[in-house]
């Protein structure tokens, strides 16, 4: 791993924390995989309830990630790959496994992803149009942002605004950034933002409350999920992951928008695959969003790997489903 972690101690509080120890149950000697390792704070949450004689594999695509998650994971029976999620089923053959006990997929960006201004996933502070998670991927880490700014003509990059990031003013904004990169192509986080803001109509005099998120905020989303492949590779985690898990085995995905979640729940609907353990998505409740907003977004979504050879009608029903009360 060439990356390195930024010092000190992780700033990311995971999200759900206990609705995912529920949703996945994890027990003593059981193996489970944290497709999404980040900072470690879910994957140390496993770890120690598989104890000394479990097994936790924790992948991220993000090298820095794993060198900042590693200290947290010191002395618990961890094995940190450097990999997407969508490398799952190879990740697993290379370490002598068929099947595992349970996955997790928190589908969010780490906040020490975030908060680090180089890599230009926040328009905080003025950055680098980056966006890339895998600075370190081979045979190479992509394409940037800014790249992607300079190649995609007006109509694709309407197209991406739209699909990514649900963004209304689309082509109103992909439009302003053709005009603007003929005098000068767009470089920075806070150089996009202004552009954005300025064609995104502003609040009337007098409304009664504030827009919920910057006007930017869609956006970069779109532009973070296209640099680096995100729903494609979640479709792939998604279509691989049966065979990953064995009979009884438990997936849970955190999700932080709806392109993300239509997918899961569709896929977690597959009652040939799948028997869901959330009738409804799980959301933080007040009291945790009041500690850590971020997790206001998130919606985790679980189910029960079902047995392909068993009459579907025994493994169908409400039994064992939860809806965790009032987060339901």
């Amino acid at each position: 791993m060439n990356s390195t972690a930024p010092g000190g101690e992780p700033h990311h509080v995971s999200v759900l924390p206990d609705e995912v120890l529920a949703a996945l149950e994890p027990q003593p000697g059981q193996v489970f995989v944290d497709a999404t390792v980040g900072a470690g704070g879910h994957s140390r949450l496993l770890a120690e309830r598989l104890g000394p004689a479990g097994r936790l594999i924790g992948l991220d695509r993000d090298a820095s990630m794993l060198a900042l998650a590693g200290p947290r994971l010191e002395g618990r029976p961890a094995t940190l790959v450097h990999a997407n999620f969508d490398e799952l089923p190879d990740v697993l053959g290379r370490l002598g496994l068929t099947v595992v006990d349970g996955v997790l997929a928190d589908l969010g960006v780490c906040s020490d992803q975030l908060d680090r201004p180089e890599r230009g996933f926040s328009f905080g502070r003025p950055a680098a149009l980056d966006m890339r998670l895998d600075v370190d991927a081979v045979p190479g880490p992509g394409e940037t942002a800014a790249s992607l700014l300079r190649r995609l003509n007006e109509r694709d990059l309407a197209d991406l605004f739209w699909q990514y990031g649900e963004e209304r003013f689309s082509r109103r904004i992909a439009r302003r950034i053709v005009e603007t990169r003929r005098l000068q192509p767009l470089q920075t986080t806070d150089q996009l933002a202004e552009l954005v803001r300025r064609c995104v109509p502003r609040q009337r005099p007098g409304g009664r409350r504030k827009p919920p998120i910057d006007p930017a905020t869609r956006v970069f989303q779109a532009l973070r999920i296209a640099v680096n492949d995100e729903l494609g590779a979640l479709d792939r985690l998604l279509a691989a992951l049966p065979s990953c898990l064995r009979v009884g085995g438990r997936a849970a995905i955190i999700s932080f928008h709806s392109l993300e979640d239509r997918r899961v729940k569709t896929a977690f609907r597959d009652r040939t695959r799948w028997r869901e353990w959330t009738r409804k998505p799980v959301q933080a409740g007040e009291e945790e969003v009041t500690r850590n907003p971020r997790a206001r977004g998130a919606k985790l979504r679980a189910a029960v790997r079902l047995d392909p050879q068993a009459p579907q009608t025994t493994q169908d029903g409400d039994a064992g489903r939860r809806t965790f009360g009032s987060r339901a």
